[in-house]
C-alpha cells in the first residue's frame, strides 16, 4: 500500500504541524497567493496530478528529487490531452512545472521541504517569440462578430455581448466570466468596466461606443424579461437563461459555432485567447504603442505582449522603411 502524503494543519500554538492529508498544503500555498478563481482552480488541478503521480509510485512527494521530477516531466511530455486528442505542449508542461516549482517554494519557506527539487530539474524549452493559440485576421474577426449579430435565439443578445468584449477589450476568458453588473460604471466621461485580472490585480479598461450599445441592448432585454428596471438588475454580467453566471466552456464552445457559422478555417480549433491574440495584433497594426496594449492586456512583461502580436515580423513594419523615410525628407 503506498503510504499516505503528509500536509499541513495548524496546532493551538500557531505553529504548523504535518498530518496524513495532501489537501492542506496545497490550500495553505493557494490562499498565499493572489490569484484569481480559475487559476486557484488550473494549480489545484496541477499539484494534484503530481500527487497522484507520487502515490502510484509510492514516492514521498517531500521526498523528491529532481531527478523524480525529470521522470514526471517526460511522462507529461508523452501524455495526451483528454480534450484535444493530442499530446500536452511544451509551454503546458512548463506551466505545470512551474506551479509545482511554487509549491515547492512555499514548503521550503515553511522548512517542510530542505530544497525545491524543481530548481534542478530539465523543464522543456519554450520558443517566447511563438503562440500554439490560433490566431485570428481583423476580417475573420468582423465575420464572427456579424456572425454574433445575426445570430438568433432566447441568448442571441448575450453572445453579441460575449463577442464584442472579447474582440474590442482582448479580455480572458475568466475576465469575462467573472464580470458583475456592479462591474459597469463610468469614470471621466467614459463608460467603463472594472475586474481583476491575472495576479489578482484589479484592472479597469473603457467600453467603446459600439460595446456600450451592445450591453445596453442586452441589459434592457434582461430587465424586461425580469420584470424590473435595468438599475435594480444584479449579479453575474454574463448569465444563461436559467439564470446562472455562464461559464468558460459556453464560451469556448459559443467562439467555435459562430466561427463555423462564418466559415473561418480551423474553427474547431479556435479559443476565446484567439480573440485577444486578434486584440494585440489589430492595436499594434492600428500604431497602438506597445506600451498602451501591454497595460490594456494586463501583461507585466512587454515580451508577452510582442508574442501576441501576430503581425511583428511583417516587413511592412520594417523601421529601416521610417529611417529611409526620415533622411529623404531631410534630403528634400
Amino acid at each position: 500500500m503506498p503510504r499516505s502524503t503528509p500536509t499541513l494543519v495548524r496546532r493551538t500554538t500557531g505553529r504548523l504541524a504535518l498530518t496524513d492529508s495532501p489537501a492542506d498544503f496545497t490550500e495553505a500555498w493557494l490562499r498565499n497567493r493572489r490569484l484569481s478563481e480559475h487559476t486557484r482552480a488550473a494549480y489545484r488541478r496541477d499539484i494534484t496530478g503530481w500527487l497522484s503521480w507520487c502515490t502510484g509510485r509510492d514516492l514521498d512527494p517531500l521526498g523528491a528529487t529532481f531527478l523524480h521530477v525529470n521522470t514526471y516531466a517526460r511522462d507529461l511530455e508523452s501524455s495526451v490531452d483528454a480534450r484535444s486528442g493530442r499530446s500536452l505542449t511544451p509551454a503546458t508542461v512548463a506551466r505545470k512545472l512551474s506551479a509545482l516549482s511554487s509549491w515547492y517554494t512555499f514548503l521550503g519557506r515553511l522548512g517542510v521541504v530542505p530544497a525545491n527539487p524543481v530548481s534542478g530539474a530539465d523543464r522543456p524549452r519554450v520558443d517566447r517569440d511563438h503562440s500554439a493559440t490560433v490566431g485570428l485576421t481583423s476580417d475573420e474577426v468582423d465575420a464572427l462578430l456579424a456572425a454574433a449579430e445575426a445570430d438568433t435565439g432566447v441568448n442571441a443578445l448575450r453572445n453579441r455581448v460575449v463577442l464584442v468584449l472579447l474582440a474590442d477589450l482582448g479580455l480572458r476568458v475568466g475576465e469575462l466570466v467573472s464580470l458583475d453588473l456592479s462591474d459597469l460604471g463610468y469614470e471621466r466621461g467614459h463608460r467603463s468596466v472594472r475586474f481583476v485580472g491575472k495576479g489578482g490585480r484589479a484592472r479597469r479598461r473603457a467600453l467603446t461606443p459600439g460595446s456600450a450599445y451592445v450591453v445596453d441592448a442586452y441589459l434592457a432585454a434582461r430587465s424586461a424579461a425580469e420584470q424590473r428596471p435595468t438599475d435594480q438588475l444584479g449579479g453575474a454580467l454574463l448569465v444563461t437563461a436559467t439564470g446562472n453566471r455562464l461559464d468558460r466552456h459556453a464560451v469556448f464552445r459559443l467562439v467555435r459555432r459562430l466561427a463555423r457559422v462564418a466559415d473561418i478555417p480551423a474553427w474547431e480549433r479556435l479559443s476565446p485567447h484567439s480573440l485577444r491574440h486578434a486584440f494585440a495584433t489589430s492595436a499594434r497594426a492600428e500604431g497602438v504603442p506597445l506600451e498602451d496594449v501591454q497595460d490594456a492586456m494586463g501583461h507585466a512583461d512587454p515580451r508577452t505582449t510582442r508574442r501576441y502580436d501576430r503581425d511583428r515580423h511583417n516587413l511592412d513594419r520594417d523601421p529601416a522603411y521610417a529611417i529611409w523615410a526620415a533622411r529623404a525628407r531631410r534630403q528634400s
